[in-house]
């Protein structure tokens, strides 16, 4: 296992930070939880094809965003999701990441991945099907409809950030 620096730890805190203020901020915190969500943060998932560090940065992240919704459950729930998914989307979709689709806009292992990631959201529509008696074949349709459009516009801002600088660090 790699052990970090100190300036590993200050990206990790920053982007988990980054992730939190994205979730929870007024209006953002609107459309951030329930059964219809559009997390801006997710886009921050992308983040793990540069420096696998930024996968705990999310996971943290998504922990202690989740302390505004359903409390300690979904900290759990959406943390365990997140660390799970985030590195098995990367550890799949690496061998994409120099290959492009929809004119050279949109890299080809965020597409999958962003595929991928909005399957996985059946994880929430379970936690929210027992936890909110929410249906759960509806809300893991609705979940993963907005985790797909919020990780496809992301996936645009992130690759257009790592242009102009570098997100390995």
């Amino acid at each position: 296992m790699k052990s970090y620096t100190v300036r590993d730890y200050v990206h990790i805190a920053l982007v988990a930070a980054l992730y939190v203020v994205l979730t929870i901020t007024p209006p953002l915190n609107a459309i951030s939880y329930g059964m219809y969500q559009f997390r801006v943060s997710e886009m921050l998932n992308f983040l793990a094809f540069y420096n696998k560090k930024y996968i705990t940065a999310v996971t943290i992240g998504c922990m202690i965003a989740n302390f505004y919704s359903f409390g300690i459950i979904d900290v759990f729930v959406g943390g365990a999701s997140t660390l799970i998914f985030v590195s098995l989307g990367v550890y799949l979709f690496s061998k994409y990441k120099n290959e492009y689709v929809f004119n050279g806009q949109i890299n080809k292992a965020f597409f999958y991945f962003s595929l991928f990631f909005a399957a996985s959201m059946i994880t929430v529509a379970i936690e929210l099907f027992f936890v909110a008696k929410l249906p759960l074949l509806m809300t893991w349709f609705t979940t993963g409809v907005g985790e797909f459009t919020s990780l496809l516009i992301g996936s645009i801002i992130i690759d257009k950030l790592s242009k102009s600088m570098d997100l390995s660090l």
